[in-house]
């Protein structure tokens, strides 16, 4: 069987979401699309809208043949990590023979040379850097000039072309028999906030939910997102993440993933103030994303330390949702080098560092259901579509 996988969070899903998936399958010629999906916390250090087993029923409603988790540890960290421990889970599964992602160059080639490029980050994009920032720039501005410099500079414009730089670079890395399909975003840009042609980001959508305009979105996502939109809910993490911050000292979140240049401190003052951390800490050198990504790990307890100790260990395959009719999908998964969750049994047998990841996940999902004020179904959605 020949798989095409394709990475995501669909937070939540969408047209454009449904159209990669169908492309995907089209172009590669597969047998079959496994997504692999973020949990309940997404990379941008938030909460999802709806829980992972809704995210995981959308996607196989709308053409994919399996969803399985990207562990919490992976999921919530930065670009770089994100990518590493998805290829390093899918590399492990030789039917996994293409990546399936959406980028705004459509252009096989450019990624494999700017990927084989910056695998060994050049000694002339690190001073680059450091003079950029050194003059004012911030460090997400500056690292994406640098490498524009030896690399396609049509990369370096979305966040989607980065990180299909960093699935790149990972499949180079771990040396996987994977091959690369990026697909052209068709309509609204990544992060765009119009709700206007026939495709919208996510981020769009995401707006319009919290203004509850739900039926503005009836052209932009499938029937069955639609219907479970009523459902979702926009959780403020602030107030949970500054009562751990305030339970840790500042060698204890100095250990946690980008926390560096004195941040611990300034998180731990931070945690004091009225406003949010975002808001407090948030500046040209220090992203949105990395602050709220530090803050979640301070949360969820995910140490610099436990990642490495995780993208160096065999984990898992957890499965979210798959298609009643594709059980031959989870039978390939579950021949895997890796073991199938599919028992709480299976679950047991796992060697300590994936025990200590999956727990992870379990604690993650649990946090979730308290942030949001209800339970979450936790099983294995069999879908008849």
């Amino acid at each position: 069987m020949k798989i095409c996988a394709i990475i995501c969070e669909y937070n939540p899903f969408h047209n454009g979401h449904e159209y990669l998936i169908k492309e995907a399958k089209r172009r590669s010629g597969a047998d079959a699309v496994l997504c692999l999906m973020s949990g309940n916390f997404v990379q941008r250090g938030s909460v999802a809208v709806l829980p992972k087993r809704n995210r995981a029923i959308h996607a196989v409603k709308c053409g994919a043949d399996a969803v399985i988790e990207l562990p919490t540890v992976f999921a919530t960290s930065n670009a770089e990590i994100f990518a590493s421990g998805a290829i390093s889970l899918l590399s492990k599964i030789p039917e996994v023979t293409c990546l399936a992602f959406g980028a705004e160059l459509g252009e096989k080639e450019p990624f494999l040379q700017a990927a084989a490029a910056l695998l060994k980050e050049p000694e002339a994009v690190s001073k680059t850097v450091k003079t950029l920032m050194a003059q004012g720039m911030g460090y997400a501005q500056a690292i994406s000039t640098a490498r524009a410099q030896v690399a396609d500079s049509r990369l370096f414009n979305s966040p989607n072309n980065i990180l299909g730089i960093e699935y790149t670079k990972a499949i180079l890395k771990y040396n996987a028999n994977i091959d690369i399909l990026p697909i052209e975003r068709m309509g609204s840009g990544y992060l765009e906030t119009k709700l206007d042609g026939p495709y919208i980001s996510a981020t769009a959508i995401r707006l319009a939910l919290q203004d509850r305009n739900i039926n503005a979105l009836t052209r932009y996502v499938p029937n069955c997102v639609l219907y479970d939109l009523n459902d979702c809910v926009f959780v403020n993490p602030d107030p949970f993440e500054k009562i751990a911050i305030l339970k840790q000292s500042a060698e204890e979140l100095a250990k946690i993933l980008d926390c560096t240049e004195g941040l611990e401190n300034a998180f731990i003052s931070a945690a004091s103030e009225a406003e949010t951390l975002e808001r407090a800490l948030c500046s040209p050198r220090y992203t949105a994303s990395r602050i709220r990504r530090i803050a979640l790990h301070s949360l969820l307890g995910i140490t610099r330390e436990f990642i490495e100790e995780c993208l160096t260990s065999p984990l898992y395959l957890a499965p979210l949702a798959y298609k009643k009719s594709r059980k031959d999908v989870l039978s390939v998964l579950g021949k895997s080098k890796l073991p199938l969750l599919s028992s709480v049994q299976k679950q047991k047998n796992l060697s300590s560092t994936a025990a200590k990841c999956r727990a992870l996940d379990e604690r993650a999902t649990k946090i979730f259901d308290i942030m949001r004020g209800k339970v979450s179904d936790h099983s294995v959605a069999i879908i008849d579509a």
